[in-house]
C-alpha cells in the first residue's frame, strides 16, 4: 500500500517506518483475578493498517482501548507518537489528542445536529474558532458522504449514517491514529458496506489505523497487517495472505474454520 504523509505527500521509506504505537508487554488484570492481557506488544507503523482479530473474550478490544486510557493498564509500557502513557495514566489528555476512536455505539450527543457533533471537540479541546471549527466539519462531512445530513440531528439518521459521522467526529481533532473498536457490528447488514467503503478511503489516504472487526473481506483488502489474539494473548501475526492462506497456529487455524464456514 503506497504511504503519504500528513500532507498528502508520498512518504518515503524512513518515514513510513515511524513507529506511531509502541506497546511492550501490556498487562492488564480485572479485580485482580482476570488476566485480560498476559504481556502483550505490538508496535504499528506510520501509515500501517493493522487489523486485530479473536474470539469474543480474547482481550483485543481491551487492547486497543489501553493506546487511549480508556482502559488502564497495570504493567509494560506504552507511548504514542513518542508521547508515554503510563499506568499511572500521566500524559493521558495528551495521548487521546492524537488519538481518535470509533467504537460499536455511536455515541454521538442527540441534541446537537450532525454538524455540531463533529464541530464540538475541535472548539472546546483544541480551542479552534468555530468559524473554522464549521469550514473543517463541512468538509469532513463531504470526505464520509453525508455532508446533506449536516443540519440534521442523529436520531434522524440511519446506523450506517451515524457510524459515518462518528468517524468524521474522530477524524475533526486530526489524530496520528485512528482506532475502530467493531464499528459494524451494531449495523444492520446493509449498513455496513458504506462504513467500510470510509474506512478504505481513510486507509488509503495514509492514515495510521487499528481496526478490530470480524470483516474478512475488508481485512484481505485494506490490512498490512493481521493480529490474531486469544487468551490475553497475540497468538499469531502476519500479512492478509499469510493469516488467511496459511496459517500457523491450530488456534488461528480453528478461528478461521468457524468465520470462514
Amino acid at each position: 500500500m503506497t504511504q503519504f504523509d500528513s500532507m498528502g505527500a508520498i512518504a518515503t521509506a524512513d518515514d513510513s517506518k515511524d513507529a506511531v504505537i509502541v506497546a511492550q508487554d501490556v498487562e492488564k488484570w480485572y479485580s485482580n483475578k482476570f488476566h485480560v492481557l498476559q504481556g502483550v506488544s505490538l508496535t504499528v507503523h506510520r501509515g500501517e493498517v493493522v487489523v486485530v482479530m479473536g474470539p469474543s473474550g480474547s482481550g483485543k478490544s481491551t487492547f486497543i482501548r489501553t493506546f487511549n486510557a480508556l482502559e488502564p493498564y497495570q504493567k509494560g509500557s506504552i507511548e504514542i507518537d513518542g508521547i508515554k502513557l503510563t499506568p499511572n495514566m500521566k500524559n493521558v489528555e495528551a495521548v487521546r489528542r492524537e488519538v481518535g476512536m470509533v467504537f460499536q455505539q455511536f455515541n454521538l450527543f442527540p441534541h446537537l445536529t450532525v454538524l455540531q457533533n463533529v464541530m464540538l471537540a475541535p472548539v472546546e479541546v483544541r480551542g479552534w474558532k468555530k468559524e473554522q471549527a464549521k469550514q473543517v466539519a463541512g468538509e469532513l462531512l463531504e470526505r464520509v458522504g453525508i455532508l446533506n445530513q449536516a443540519n440534521k440531528f442523529p436520531g434522524q439518521l440511519s446506523g450506517g449514517q451515524q457510524q459515518r459521522v462518528a468517524i468524521a467526529r474522530a477524524l475533526a481533532m486530526q489524530p496520528k491514529v485512528m482506532l475502530f473498536d467493531e464499528p459494524t457490528s451494531a449495523l444492520d447488514p446493509e449498513m455496513v458496506s458504506e462504513v467500510l467503503d470510509v474506512m478504505r478511503t481513510l486507509a488509503q489516504s495514509g492514515m495510521t489505523m487499528v481496526c478490530v472487526t470480524h470483516e474478512v473481506g475488508f481485512a484481505r483488502q485494506v490490512a498490512d497487517r493481521i493480529v490474531f489474539m486469544a487468551d490475553g494473548l497475540i497468538v499469531e501475526e502476519g500479512t492478509p495472505q499469510e493469516f488467511f492462506g496459511n496459517p500457523k497456529h491450530d488456534r488461528t487455524k480453528q478461528f478461521l474454520a468457524q468465520i470462514l464456514h
